[in-house]
């Protein structure tokens, strides 16, 4: 690979983790954690190490400097650090329940960062100190091309010995670590497996920097080696830091998208003065999590106005439909069944009231007397609506539901249109 090409890869990474720092900050802007500031810090660093260690980052700090190789100094310290944090965040992933417990783990979280800083201030020091004759450097060799320079040997000793600390270690947490948060699940696991990968970089070079500082290179492209470990590993490692969040973000879009038409018939058909977004607008790149949050509370507010219009008659007949399905419905696939279709029933029923009330010249139509029809689920927890209410929209054209209506309204509810049920003629 060329070293423009080698440049451009490089280059584009850092873009991509500058993104991704960018993203992960705008959330710890709204949700101050340990954890989002732990994993936004990762890739701020991360963006500078593939800077600086890109051929035209690596010659141009070089330049600044007048010692060739000085961006290796950022470049470890860097990988140390984002290593380091790795570790911290697996060592708080294993909260105990106890008060207690959790006091120590976080004891023990701030000693390992302590004792990381000063491994990179020891690094710092004795890069600075060694003697760089300011021949052009290698980034891939710098390892076996000064070890033989005492300060560089303790450079890079320290260097191998707190990135063989991290990995081991969040490795042998990330086996014992279950976190319940599914999110924290799929990070501990990716770290798990990106840690071994990236030890494979200390083996290569532990033995290659040990015989360069005897005087011998014949290991020389085994240490080189080490740096394919490395990449997996930081790609691995990034995976398990936004993987989950990106899967959420997409089922959080896909939702936004599968609740439209129970939003349509709840919300903008009903009173648009419900949405703060009567457009509907809810694919958009950004605040998806809001659009889900608000769809949910609109379409709750919309039922409860539309159940006004609701029938028990429309639940009776959903619900003898649900009953009689061949092969049996689950208890909550009848219960969406029986919402959806009283749902619809309530739509039409407004409809009707509507047009009544545009040819008598009333300003509003009345609701019916009488008792109202409660809607199934209406006691369902707050951190369950979400699904709720994705499977009354998933039932909304349900073949049970349409012959509900068909018995309800002989004629008169066909299937729905882009907008909703379609008004019903009197």
């Amino acid at each position: 690979m060329s070293e423009r090409t080698t440049t451009a890869v490089y280059l584009f990474v850092a873009a991509v983790n500058l993104l991704i720092s960018l993203w992960k900050g705008a959330a710890l802007l709204r949700e101050r954690t340990v954890t989002l500031a732990l994993i936004t810090l990762s890739f701020a660093v991360s963006v500078l190490v593939y800077a600086a260690a890109s051929p035209a980052g690596y010659r141009g700090l070089g330049e600044a400097t007048g010692r060739p190789s000085a961006a290796t100094l950022p470049v470890y310290a860097g990988i140390v650090v984002c290593y380091a944090i790795t570790h911290v965040l697996t060592v708080l992933w294993t909260v105990p329940p106890s008060p207690g417990g959790r006091a120590g783990v976080r004891r023990r979280a701030r000693a390992w960062a302590g004792a990381y800083g000063v491994v990179i201030v020891a690094m710092g020091a004795a890069f600075w100190s060694a003697d760089l004759d300011g021949r052009p450097a290698d980034p891939l060799r710098f390892n076996t091309d000064f070890a033989g320079q005492p300060l560089v040997l303790v450079f890079l000793v320290l260097f191998l010995a707190a990135l063989s600390c991290a990995t081991l270690s969040t490795a042998r947490l990330a086996r014992r670590t279950v976190p319940a948060d599914p999110d924290l699940r799929h990070a501990v696991r990716y770290f798990g497996v990106a840690m071994v990968i990236c030890f494979g970089y200390v083996v290569c070079n532990a033995p290659a920097v040990l015989v360069a500082s005897l005087g011998g290179h014949a290991l020389d492209d085994v240490g080189t080696l080490g740096s394919f470990f490395g990449t997996v590993a930081a790609v691995l490692t990034s995976y398990g830091m936004t993987g989950a969040a990106v899967s959420a973000w997409l089922r959080e879009r896909r939702d936004v998208k599968a609740l439209q038409p129970l939003w349509q018939l709840t919300v903008r058909d009903v009173d648009e003065g419900l949405a703060l977004d009567p457009g509907g607008g809810g694919l958009r790149l950004t605040r998806v999590r809001f659009t889900l949050h608000r769809r949910v509370v609109e379409i709750l507010d919309g039922m409860r106005v539309l159940r006004a219009w609701s029938s028990a008659g429309a639940a009776e007949a959903a619900g003898r439909h649900a009953a009689a399905a061949v092969p049996p419905l689950a208890a909550a696939e009848r219960q969406a069944v029986v919402t959806a279709a009283v749902l619809r029933d309530a739509g039409l029923r407004l409809r009707e009231a509507r047009a009544h009330a545009a040819r008598a010249r009333r300003g509003r139509p009345v609701p019916p007397d009488g008792p109202v029809a409660p809607l199934p689920g209406e006691d369902t927890a707050a951190s369950d609506e979400r699904g709720r209410l994705l499977l009354v929209a998933a039932h909304l054209d349900h073949p049970l539901v349409a012959s509900a209506l068909r018995e309800l309204w002989p004629g008169d509810a066909g299937p729905r249109g882009a907008s909703g049920d379609r008004a019903v003629m009197s």
